[in-house]
């Protein structure tokens, strides 16, 4: 199950694994979202009805919350990578992962249909009121429910909330997605408490899905990059045939499997561990450092190639490059966990860095 975020022009064949159909069924509906949004871009993105509705009737918008399915973070990885390496424009990690996920924990009822989004938000609970306000909120408006958080000193306080009880400012990250300022007013005794577990592991799994995302965008950079030099001619033969070319594309694809390969190890841990787990913890840390330093050379490389025209909203290239550089710094910059990392190096006992640093111990 090495091969679960298999995939792009450099892979090899990827059909006789355990999850190929889910795997062609997430392309083909992300390549029909792709292909009949070409020319209608704007900014913010508008939310995809079509493609969610065909996510919601193959039952993939709650696919780790619906118990019957008995899929976990290998399935949810593979789907929002697909979905991600054609920007497809719907919040599935927000609403499975995330949202359904702390509600079911917290034992908060949402929509059983719909889109669902979620906010670690800043408020006081004053007079039986939770007044407060939140930054940068994803898909606020597509939503069906938003899943509000609120830190406490033991946990957090989970509620519910529809779009309608919010104040919203509408707002974009670079590549186009909704991304919302909001203000709220709710009564108090609607909220319910979790624990500090609990709200560690929401970090987790959303950067957990960031950096699996991520890995999608930069699979159809190099894709695409691929593609057009190949396709592109100049002085009598195709970019590609040029040793400097060659040399760009070479240092893409080794960026590309060195952030697949400690993707890959995250999601194994929380496959095989569980999103809790120190390990699981450790191998996202180690993911998003990574990421981190992989994505601005991968863009960088992808733009170059492309020249002027990579730089249009109509290209895919625009959404794939901007939101994997939006990504990153979600559910935790890279050095908030270079931080983690160091402090990790730091307090390893005498003789046993090496073991820290490799998650041996």
């Amino acid at each position: 199950m090495s091969d679960v975020l298999a995939g792009g022009v450099f892979a090899g064949s990827t059909g006789d694994d355990d999850t190929a159909d889910l795997r062609a069924l997430v392309d083909d509906i992300g390549s029909r979202s792709f292909e009949a949004r070409l020319g209608r871009r704007g900014l913010p993105e508008k939310f995809d009805d079509t493609a969610w509705g065909n996510l919601e009737d193959t039952g993939l918008t709650r696919l780790t919350t619906t118990p019957d399915l008995g899929a976990g973070p290998i399935e949810s990885a593979v789907l929002l990578r697909g979905l991600a390496r054609h920007a497809v424009a719907a919040p599935i990690a927000e609403t499975d992962l995330l949202a359904a996920w702390l509600a079911a924990e917290a034992g908060v009822e949402v929509s059983e249909t719909g889109p669902l989004t979620v906010v670690v938000a800043d408020a006081t609970v004053t007079d039986g009121r939770v007044i407060g306000s939140a930054a940068r909120v994803p898909w606020t408006r597509a939503a069906s429910t938003v899943v509000l958080a609120i830190p406490i000193d033991d946990g957090l306080l989970v509620g519910a909330a529809r779009p309608d009880d919010l104040t919203i400012t509408d707002g974009c990250n670079l590549g186009g997605e909704p991304r919302d300022d909001i203000e709220f007013e709710l009564f108090a005794e609607d909220f319910l408490p979790v624990g500090p577990v609990a709200a560690k592991e929401l970090t987790r799994r959303g950067a957990w899905a960031r950096c699996v995302q991520i890995i999608g965008a930069l699979d159809a950079a190099a894709e695409l990059s691929v593609a057009y030099t190949r396709d592109r001619v100049q002085f009598g033969r195709p970019l590609s045939k040029f040793q400097a070319v060659q040399h760009s594309l070479a240092g893409l694809a080794g960026e590309i499997e060195r952030a697949r390969a400690a993707t890959t190890l995250a999601v194994m841990a929380a496959a095989d561990h569980g999103f809790a787990a120190p390990q699981t913890d450790y191998a996202v840390t180690v993911a998003k450092v990574v990421l981190g330093r992989v994505v601005p050379v991968v863009n960088t490389i992808a733009h170059q190639l492309h020249g002027a025209i990579g730089v249009t909203i109509e290209h895919q290239l625009w959404s794939s490059t901007n939101r994997a550089h939006s990504w990153i710094d979600e559910f935790g910059s890279t050095g908030h966990y270079a931080r983690r990392l160091g402090r990790a190096a730091l307090d390893a006992p005498d003789g046993e860095l090496w073991d820290v640093l490799t998650g041996a111990r």
